[in-house]
């Protein structure tokens, strides 16, 4: 009897593992998965969300800010540029003082504000509803107690939405509370406008 260290494998034992034709089959199989799934993958739609999210996130922290900071934070909704203006008025008078921070926050590629041909939801007709003017753009104050210096919101949809009036879908609304700043989203689907993301 012969004796082996321990592990080794006599000639003709398969050892685990895979083969290469093993793999490359592997690999032409996902391939052909891949090419089947991805032209029905909708990059858009995330797109949308991951705007939302980004405003909403956005909205949020001056929020926090106003409060933490105790002073006004204004948001300018500038819908040319497809971005969020954010302002620290540090001395709440309105308006932006040579040592006063401002930053923009754009929504992304292809999105803008609106809602194209999706039925207007709780806010009103307009891209942005917000009364409130700033640097000629509507606007958004929290103040340092976290309200809002209104209620109203905005819209958010697709270029391709604005383009061809062919994805409501692809629309969302954004309502703020005056007494509390509270943010809550909508998003268009099965004919109305439903709450959350």
């Amino acid at each position: 009897m012969t004796h082996r260290p321990l592990g080794a494998a006599r000639c003709g034992d398969r050892v685990g593992g895979f083969t290469l034709i093993e793999m490359l089959v592997i690999v032409v199989i996902i391939g052909v998965l891949v090419a089947f799934v991805a032209p029905k993958i909708d990059i858009t739609r995330y797109r949308v969300e991951s705007a939302m999210q980004g405003i909403g996130t956005t909205i949020v922290a001056a929020q926090h800010e106003a409060i933490t900071r105790q002073y006004d934070v204004v948001l300018m909704f500038d819908t040319g540029a497809a971005s969020v203006r954010i302002l620290e008025d540090e001395n709440d008078n309105g308006t932006r003082d040579a040592n006063e921070r401002e930053r923009a926050v754009p929504l992304g590629d292809l999105i803008v504000f609106g809602r194209a041909g999706t039925p207007a939801g709780a806010i009103g007709t307009d891209d942005v509803t917000f009364t409130q003017q700033r640097e000629g753009l509507p606007a958004l104050t929290f103040h340092r107690n976290g309200s809002a210096s209104e209620a109203g919101g905005f819209y958010l949809t697709s270029r391709r939405e604005v383009r061809t009036g062919q994805y409501p879908q692809d629309s969302r609304q954004a309502a703020i509370e005056r007494s509390t700043g509270r943010l809550r989203w909508y998003r268009y689907g099965s004919g109305t406008w439903q709450r959350g993301f």
